[in-house]
């Protein structure tokens, strides 16, 4: 088969810089990355380049076996799933938690006129219950916590039963409690038969689910490192691509990373 998601020599400048300077990078449709890197590092313009949002300067991006410049958007988004805070903030907050994940079927946010089977509502009610949701299917999108509504942007995400699914710091301001719940579906999702391939960017080892399998590292918009987890995630590559010493543990799938002391 062929890539899910392949850059060749990937250049996007804005205002005279580099935000993502020469990356070439290829995901197959079994593999889970995660993006790492300092703000800055080009992470989220990445994401953008493989949800067709954003077009490269130079370089090719091919998604799904598509050329990005080549082919029709609109016809070729519906098969990407996206979940960010981006898309969280078109959501309005009196639309309820299922018809959120509902209108995932017409990619489009706030349900309006449309009309949908129960073969659609069926789904949706099944991916909720899935993501520990389904006693809030008919809460208001804007009473949910933010780990509810992480949650509830995944679903929306999958809805659809995408070919590759894209998540923008789905644990970024989580506290404790819903980041662990949130990593624990994430790392049973990775890990099920029929998922799609996965690209997930995130600031923190500590928050990449077991069950992901690759890693994609950026500074200044360059590659440091990148492959699979047990090769490129590495002390050195986190050092060089974070700019300080750090030391890297792993234990049961889990990640730790901390700034060496002098001590």
């Amino acid at each position: 088969m062929p890539p899910v998601l392949e850059f060749d020599g990937v250049v996007v400048r804005r205002n005279g810089r580099n935000i993502v300077d020469g990356v070439s990078w290829t995901v197959n449709d079994d593999e889970r990355w995660v993006i790492l890197g300092p703000n800055g590092a080009g992470k989220t313009t990445v994401l953008q380049l493989a949800d067709t949002y954003l077009y490269p300067t130079t370089g090719t991006v091919d998604i799904l076996d598509e050329r990005l410049g080549r082919t029709d958007v609109f016809e070729l988004r519906p098969r990407i799933g996206f979940a960010s805070s981006a898309l969280a903030k078109r959501i309005p907050a009196d639309e309820t938690v299922l018809d959120t994940v509902l209108t995932a079927a017409y990619s489009i946010t706030g349900r309006w006129n449309e009309q949908y089977e129960n073969i659609d509502e069926r789904r949706a009610l099944r991916v909720l219950a899935e993501w520990q949701l389904d006693h809030l299917s008919d809460r208001a999108f804007g009473t949910l916590s933010d780990g509810e509504q992480k949650r509830v942007q995944i679903a929306r995400a999958i809805m659809t039963d995408p070919e590759l699914l894209l998540l923008d710091e789905p644990t970024a301001s989580l506290d404790l409690g819903a980041r662990e719940v949130l990593l624990q579906l994430l790392s049973g999702y990775a890990q099920a038969p029929g998922t799609p391939a996965m690209v997930m960017v995130t600031h923190h080892v500590e928050e990449i689910p077991v069950g992901f399998t690759h890693v994609l590292l950026l500074r200044d918009g360059k590659p440091v490192a990148a492959g699979p987890l047990a090769e490129a995630l590495t002390a050195d590559n986190l050092t060089a691509a974070f700019g300080l010493p750090v030391t890297l543990t792993e234990q049961a799938g889990r990640y730790a990373a901390r700034a060496v002391t002098g001590n």
